[in-house]
């Protein structure tokens, strides 16, 4: 257990480094960012800063000498650098959990084989993989990169068979096709997993996307109360087997059937995630606060919610140049990341909106 004046190092520099950074300093917790971009927004918060490559093994080896737990802000950092670094120090969560959740056929394979049902799948290599792959699964389907996509980048949407002659875009990488999911709402559990194995999960949110893009959260879904802790269970069941530390986010489709909803797993996130960002004003603790008490292996907190109901919505593009308005609307909660560039389809802050009754 670490305390107050420790340092945690982070790997990544984004806005989630941002807000883990600015959660840790209210529990006295000193943050220091690791990332190739010297401009990025976590930087005008942190206590330290390495600027260096993730493969630049000495500045990988004076940042663990210089932290006491290494985390981590997104899931694309290279699998060999959070390696390297559990040589040196405590990384949260554990390497493989990380490598686990950067290639989807991996992912999904590690899901099933825990009796969690996902979507139909089949890996594809090349263009008569693909073929086969169409085949056995049918259209319409999805075709996903296995590797770096996030936001719908790294994957489209095959619907009919002329649209494979547009999939070479993707084939130049390992792939994978899962079958259409006609899901009626889309939901994600974030939750928590301490060193000690204690498990919060906040309310189940329910997400709504635009052009592929996180629009909105509302916590907590419009589901029935089974399926919300059904897919509380499937969250903590995919944690301790991953022996799990620190937030995670279970991405979820709801089907709904004549017999009731059912829950098929769709993508894990091993880091806070975009649907939580509701528990900064929303909770009683933060996911980011959550976070980083976990890596630092303090006790966790509440995960109450406050309010009936509360909703987040993601400020994307010139829509974060509304925040004159934002601010003059009651009962607003305005986040903006410090980003220096705006542009269309980038995350520029969110806005949450805690509903009373």
């Amino acid at each position: 257990m670490l305390k107050p004046g420790a340092t945690i190092g982070i790997l990544g520099g984004g806005q989630l480094a941002r807000m883990l950074a600015c959660a840790g300093a209210r529990l006295g917790l000193r943050s220091h960012v690791f990332s190739p971009l010297a401009d990025d927004p976590a930087f005008e918060v942190c206590a330290a800063r390495t600027v260096a490559d993730y493969t630049d093994e000495a500045a990988l080896a004076a940042f663990a000498a210089a932290v006491d737990v290494v985390t981590y802000e997104f899931e694309n950092v290279p699998a060999a650098t959070a390696a390297f670094l559990d040589a040196h120090a405590p990384v949260r969560p554990n390497p493989r959990a990380l490598a686990l959740t950067q290639d989807r056929l991996v992912e999904k394979e590690f899901v099933r084989g825990l009796g969690i049902e996902t979507a139909p799948f089949v890996d594809v290599a090349d263009a008569a993989g693909l073929e086969r792959a169409v085949a056995a699964l049918g259209l319409p389907a999805i075709l996903k990169t296995r590797r770096f996509g996030y936001d719908g980048k790294g994957q489209m949407t095959l619907r009919e068979p002329a649209d494979l002659a547009a999939a070479d875009a993707l084939l130049g990488a390992p792939c994978i096709l899962e079958g259409f999911v006609p899901f009626a709402k889309e939901v994600s559990v974030v939750a928590a997993r301490g060193a000690d194995g204690e498990f919060r999960a906040y309310d189940l949110c329910e997400n709504v996307h635009e052009n592929h893009i996180l629009a909105l959260t509302v916590a907590p879904a419009r589901v029935s109360l089974s399926t919300a802790d059904e897919a509380v269970a499937i969250t903590r069941r995919i944690a301790e087997a991953a022996d799990y530390v620190g937030v995670i986010a279970v991405e979820m489709f709801v089907v709904a059937e004549a017999e009731g909803e059912r829950l098929i797993v769709n993508e894990i996130a091993p880091r806070v995630h975009n649907s939580g960002h509701w528990t900064l004003d929303g909770a009683a603790t933060s996911q980011f606060e959550q976070h980083m008490r976990a890596a630092a292996g303090l006790p966790l907190g509440s995960t109450r919610r406050h309010g009936a109901r509360v909703e987040m919505r993601n400020l994307i593009g010139d829509q974060a140049d509304r925040w004159r308005e934002i601010l003059a609307e009651e009962g607003a909660c305005l986040h903006l990341y410090g980003k220096k560039e705006t542009r269309p389809g980038r995350k520029m802050g969110h806005v949450t909106r805690v509903i009373p009754s």
